[in-house]
């Protein structure tokens, strides 16, 4: 990725899988010519998923010439060493570099990205084009099972957005700010550059608000948007406390002072949230934070960064709205003044929004008044079970002959695997369902091949992956208006 640095596996594909795959050409039954995989949701925590990040994998890893003889020679020495001589495929990449001229002999089709699809349905396939290459189909999984990660970040903030718009439904005049009331945080708890701008990346399918720039920078490189998310000038606790205690108001003045126009955000809580809400903010500084809504400057954004989020939320909407007033919307909820608003970002997560927004509207508030920052709530506590993703072998041609391949584990019924070729097709309510076996109707298929032989046949933009994924309910609304 640009900017981002040098992989540990030097850009070299060869190395880029696990170690048992090396030995797997020798492993597959005489006389094998295709090998046929599709990769599933087989269950997991959220019943939707939405399918993003392959687009990524395929440019990073997979496009063009990903074979040359300099790194076939790095391969075979490092898997010599590794594995023990002999074992590496050595004649298998050579016969890709000469006959295919170093590019992939793989077709992979897969559901347009942005797409929310139930779990347990197929979500891509791939299969080999060269029959002396039908190892080539699942050594390659290691790779593409890595999308599990966009796929679920972007899952899990989307299904974050469902309760932010809920709410919104309930208690604000409009959706207007809903692209920005989840804000990623994630940056410095990611556990790589490159993992935090590929989730932040899917995070922004469902938000424009962030701060991990690494993300842009991925949008911007696979996704072509030229600006993907955006942020505003903020205080952190040191450029707070460094004006001492007795410096608070000093320090808070500052930042009104040097961002005198546009959105600012001050921490507040490094003492006492409390004061900090009604004696500095309410009081002290009152005439110049009621002068930025005169001027139209942008609003004061107060974050509150302890305590219990639900509790500490409601209390300082209730102080600033005893200082400042506040006007009630169509629906009955109070607002405060434009030019102030607050910002959660502590103790953010999928668990948590449902519990703050409740007793905010039990309270009275509405959702608009309040955004929301997350670090490792959206990129971090999830793994590839969240989803239970999972890349299997369903069909092979053996001898000529169709074989549909699968598992059945009798220690674990859900691990049981699909068989045969498969599509992904609409019945006739409108469901998405898997035909398995060959059963499925090619013409009805919602797999679109999106790689062949080196080539990216179909090429998504994160705008209209936004657009797929967009909520029913913010469709229904952008249709009334």
């Amino acid at each position: 990725m640009a900017g981002l640095g040098p992989n540990p596996a030097s850009g070299n594909l060869l190395l880029a899988t696990d170690s048992y795959k090396v030995t797997h050409h020798l492993q597959y039954p005489p006389g094998t010519e295709t090998v046929y995989s599709y990769f599933e949701s087989r269950g997991g925590k959220f019943k939707e998923t939405v399918f993003f990040g392959l687009q990524y994998v395929i440019k990073r890893w997979l496009l063009g010439q990903v074979v040359t003889r300099e790194k076939i020679e790095e391969a075979s020495a490092v898997y010599d060493a590794h594995l023990g001589p002999n074992l590496f495929n050595y004649d298998g990449w050579m016969y890709i570099l000469e006959k295919h001229g170093g590019r992939l002999p793989i077709r992979i089709k897969a559901v347009p990205e942005g797409t929310s699809v139930p779990y347990k349905n197929v979500l891509f396939t791939a299969e080999n084009t060269d029959p002396k290459c039908f190892w080539l189909t699942n050594f390659v999984e290691s790779l593409l099972v890595q999308v599990w990660y966009p796929m679920t970040v972007c899952t899990n903030s989307r299904a974050q957005k469902e309760i932010i718009a809920k709410y919104l439904d309930e208690t604000a005049d409009n959706f207007d700010g809903l692209p920005y009331k989840l804000h990623d945080f994630g940056f410095r708890g990611s556990t790589s550059v490159e993992s935090a701008a590929i989730g932040d990346a899917a995070h922004l399918v469902n938000f424009q608000g962030t701060d991990t720039i690494a993300g842009l920078i991925c949008a911007r490189d696979y996704y072509g948007c030229k600006m993907a998310g955006f942020s505003i000038p903020a205080a952190e606790h040191s450029t707070i406390t460094s004006w001492t205690r007795d410096g608070e108001v000093a320090a808070y003045r500052n930042m009104l002072e040097r961002f005198p126009n546009g959105l600012v955000a001050c921490v507040s809580d490094s003492y006492n949230i409390w004061d900090a809400c009604g004696k500095i903010w309410g009081e002290e500084l009152k005439s110049m934070v009621e002068d930025r809504g005169k001027r139209g400057a942008g609003p004061l954004v107060v974050r509150p960064d302890s305590g219990d989020p639900p509790t500490v939320v409601v209390k300082v909407l209730d102080i600033l709205g005893s200082k400042f007033g506040t006007l009630t919307n169509s629906k009955g909820y109070k607002l405060l003044p434009p030019y102030i608003r607050v910002i959660q970002g502590d103790g953010i997560s999928y668990e948590t929004l449902e519990g703050i927004l409740a007793n905010m509207k039990k309270n009275q508030w509405s959702a608009d008044n309040l955004s929301f920052g997350s670090g490792g709530g959206l990129l971090q506590r999830l793994d590839r079970d969240t989803q239970k993703c999972a890349y299997k072998c369903s069909y092979a041609i053996i001898n000529g002959k169709g074989v549909n391949i699968y598992k059945e584990p009798v220690t674990d019924p859900g691990k049981t695997s699909k068989k045969g070729r498969m599509t992904l097709e609409l019945d006739e309510e409108g469901h998405y369902v898997t035909k398995t076996e060959g059963r499925g109707d090619p013409s009805k298929d919602l797999l679109v091949t999106v790689f062949e032989n080196g080539q990216l046949l179909r090429e998504y933009t994160l705008e209209e992956i936004r657009e797929r994924a967009e909520l029913p309910i913010v469709r229904e609304r952008r249709a009334k208006n």
